[in-house]
Order: structure tokens, then C-alpha cells, then sequence
């Protein structure tokens, strides 16, 4: 199969935008724009053999250009949030933009990564790779960056993004990609009774800000572990604080076997609609979170999402750790490039 290049619409900028269709001869197709570099569409056969569209979204370009729940978007320069809007590097201090309270989440998400008309290749059968260029100062943070993302999508029904990111100064650089999955089989269905599988022994626990306390405590005899599969239902209205305080996950887990490469971090598996999505990444940490926020967003083919209609699994640098002792600094510079794999990789479970 080769990509398939398709018009999506022009910006109120007037700019012309793209979709970019790949499909593996199994039919699972990804839909990716270089608006934003995201992923749009996923689509997958569940045990009943009908194709479902896996990620949340929108139908429009234009609804993208709002997009406020940051629905596929490559996230950049730092996913997550940074203690009151700023940090200090090399004794400089940076101000970000205050748009979580008085601190800061996703950079910018208004202007961010997801709102940019990305560069584009076409680098294979099924492979398509989108470029920026982050001028010094951009969303606050120092260094012209220069950036790739690449979508490949394998015959074996995996999907993977690869990123590289290279900077002129030292600076801040934490990607991933925040799309929201439902496994379900059924756009209507929320993900209460999904399985859920984290690769961790602990978590960082947060304040009432979402932002982590700095501690890095245990998962054992907590709503909080998933080391085996569990599904959130029961979970959702737990008395612990954690949970009280999103109504929710949205978390980060510190993911066993750092430093190690490519491993397993998780797996989300729905029993309804058969179908297993397994992630794999090379980053220290996972932000867990069963979209707490969404309430009353019209999304594709007249779908309403609300709380619980997907969930994120974002393998990132932990949060705040800029700003954060202990924490494993996302510091990048002229002689350090930042390189990261994620894999999500899909089949139906054997009847």
C-alpha cells in the first residue's frame, strides 16, 4: 500500500492543510495532518470483523483549530505542566504562558505544536514524517529547535511515531502525543469497563494543582496500581485523595526498567469489542489520564464526548521535573538530541 495525500481544508490563516491516509493490507488505516502533526483517525477491526475508529477527534479542519482538549496532538516543547509558568536554566529565568491557574500545561495551547502547519515527507509505503522549526523564544522557552515526527504504520497493525528534535541552546524538550483512545467498538461507549495494564511499581504522586509533590511512593494496596489488569469503574469513586482530586486518573507512573530501551509500558485490552492496544516507549514516565475534563464536546459523526470517553497514555519525561529534585531533567542541548520511539500496537483477542 502506498500514503494516500488528501486535501483537508484551509486555516483562517488561508493556509492549505493535508491529510495523510496509511493503510496496511490488513486494512487498519491511520489518518494523520500535517496540522499539528496529528493523528486523526485510526481504524481497526474489532472480533465482529467492523472497522472502528480507535482515537477521538473531530470531523473538520476547523474544529482542529479550536481543539481545545488537544485531541491527537503532538505536544510541544513540554508536554504537562511546570509549577507556576516558569523554571530557571543556567541561572536565567523563563516565563511561560499561565494557562492552568497560575501555572503552566502543554506549553502553549493556543500556539503550541498542535497549532502549527507542519512540513512534510512522504518517507515510505507507509511512513510519512513531519518537520518544524521552533524559533528561539517561542511559547517562552530558549534555542531554535528543529523537529520530527514520523507516523509509520507496519502490516503487523502496529502504529509507530518516532521524534527528534535537535536545538542551537540549551533547553526544555518533553514530546509525546496526546491522543485519546477508546477501545470499545462502539463511539458511544465510555471506558469504565476497559482493562488496564501499567508496567509500575510507583507513581508520583500530586497536589490539588495536578502538579507533583515530588514524592515517588509506591502503587501497592492503591486504586493506583494496574500491574494487574484492573478496570477503572470501581476506581473512579474511590475515597482515596489521588483520585478525589481529578475525580480520575491523571497521572504519572514511573515505568519500570529504565534506561533500558524500548519495553512494554502498557496495555489497554476491552473484552466487548475484542480489541488490544499494547503500548511501547523508551521514556521514563506515563501520564495516565481517563479524560476527566471533557464535558458536553462534539466530536466526530455527531458524537458528544464527556468525563470518561477516552483515556491518554502518554509516555513523557515526568511532570514539572524541570522544576522538580530528584526528577529526571528533560535538558537538551546543542551536543544532546532528543530522540524518542512509541509503539502502539493493536489485535483482537482469541475467542
Amino acid at each position: 500500500m502506498s500514503v494516500k495525500k488528501c486535501n483537508f481544508g484551509t486555516l483562517t490563516t488561508g493556509k492549505e492543510v493535508y491529510r495523510f491516509i496509511l493503510e496496511n493490507r490488513n486494512g487498519t488505516k491511520a489518518v494523520v495532518s500535517n496540522y499539528g502533526a496529528l493523528l486523526i483517525s485510526l481504524w481497526f477491526k474489532d472480533k465482529y470483523k467492523i472497522y472502528q475508529d480507535l482515537v477521538l477527534g473531530y470531523d473538520t479542519l476547523s474544529e482542529y483549530e479550536y481543539n481545545n482538549p488537544m485531541f491527537g496532538a503532538v505536544v510541544g516543547r513540554n508536554v504537562n505542566r511546570i509549577s507556576n509558568a516558569q523554571f530557571i536554566l543556567d541561572d536565567k529565568k523563563y516565563n511561560l504562558q499561565k494557562n492552568r491557574g497560575k501555572h503552566n500545561i502543554h506549553s502553549d495551547k493556543n500556539n503550541g505544536f498542535h497549532k502549527v502547519v507542519w512540513d512534510y515527507i512522504i518517507t515510505g509505503e507507509n511512513s510519512v514524517q513531519f518537520s518544524y522549526i521552533s524559533p528561539d523564544g517561542e511559547q517562552g522557552f530558549p534555542g531554535t529547535v528543529q523537529v520530527f515526527v514520523t507516523y509509520t504504520l507496519t502490516e503487523t497493525d502496529g502504529l509507530i511515531l518516532s521524534y527528534y528534535a535537535s536545538t542551537d541552546k540549551k533547553t526544555l524538550l518533553n514530546l509525546t502525543n496526546h491522543s485519546y483512545f477508546n477501545i470499545g467498538g462502539n463511539e458511544q461507549s465510555d471506558i469504565l469497563d476497559t482493562l488496564f495494564y501499567i508496567n509500575a511499581d510507583f507513581f508520583t504522586p500530586v497536589d490539588t494543582d495536578i502538579i507533583p509533590t515530588g514524592e515517588i511512593i509506591s502503587v501497592s494496596n492503591t486504586p493506583m496500581d494496574f500491574r494487574n489488569f484492573s478496570n477503572i469503574r470501581e476506581r473512579i469513586n474511590d475515597n482515596y485523595e489521588q483520585i478525589k482530586i481529578e475525580k480520575g486518573f491523571d497521572h504519572n507512573y514511573v515505568i519500570n526498567n529504565p534506561n533500558t530501551g524500548i519495553r512494554k509500558v502498557a496495555e489497554a485490552r476491552n473484552n466487548k469489542s475484542g480489541i488490544v492496544m499494547e503500548l511501547y516507549s523508551d521514556m521514563p514516565g506515563l501520564q495516565f489520564y481517563t479524560s476527566n475534563s471533557l464535558n458536553n464536546e462534539n466530536g466526530k459523526r455527531n458524537n458528544v464526548y464527556n468525563a470518561y470517553s477516552g483515556f491518554c497514555m502518554e509516555p513523557d519525561y515526568f511532570p514539572n521535573a524541570i522544576n522538580t529534585e530528584g526528577f529526571e531533567k528533560p535538558i537538551f542541548d546543542e551536543h544532546k538530541e532528543f530522540k524518542s520511539t512509541t509503539i502502539y500496537q493493536f489485535y483482537v483477542l482469541e475467542e
